[in-house]
């Protein structure tokens, strides 16, 4: 594998990147937004006291394979030579999203039998944080 490449990324674009995507994730799951039919849909008692516990490294979990997610796309950004548009921001973002998040949640989705529901809050989530990175490491090349 050519790790040259590695150098041409905007490292503080990945950065900033995997902050909005990871930010996306605290309203998206909110009350104010979805938070409160996920927890339904999850079976999610959010009056249980221990329901912080380890909340911590799940945080750091998501955001370390956010920041993984965000390598790889700026990857496909530079190896397609992204011409600097917010247009191709959220192209590569939902081709993304679409081929590759929605599809492996689905695959998960479908030996699990979860509500559909659930699919398309996560599905959307995911699908809206890869356009958001996409559009910043995009525009800031």
């Amino acid at each position: 594998m050519n790790t040259a490449i590695f150098s041409d990324i905007n490292w503080l674009a990945v950065l900033v990147a995997t902050l909005a995507y990871f930010m996306l994730g605290a309203a998206w799951y909110s009350k104010a937004l979805f938070g409160s039919k996920w927890a339904a849909l999850v079976k999610l008692d959010t009056s249980d006291p221990n329901l912080k516990k380890g909340m911590g490294k799940m945080m750091l979990g998501s955001f370390v394979l956010m920041a993984i997610a965000c390598v790889g796309l700026a990857l496909i950004i530079y190896r397609v030579q992204a011409p600097v548009e917010i247009l191709s921001g959220i192209k590569i973002g939902l081709l993304a999203g679409i081929c590759f998040a929605t599809t492996a949640v689905s695959i998960s989705f479908i030996y699990e039998s979860k509500p559909a529901g659930l699919y398309w809050i996560d599905c959307g989530y995911h699908v809206l944080g890869l356009v958001i990175a996409s559009v910043i490491m995009v525009m800031w090349r």
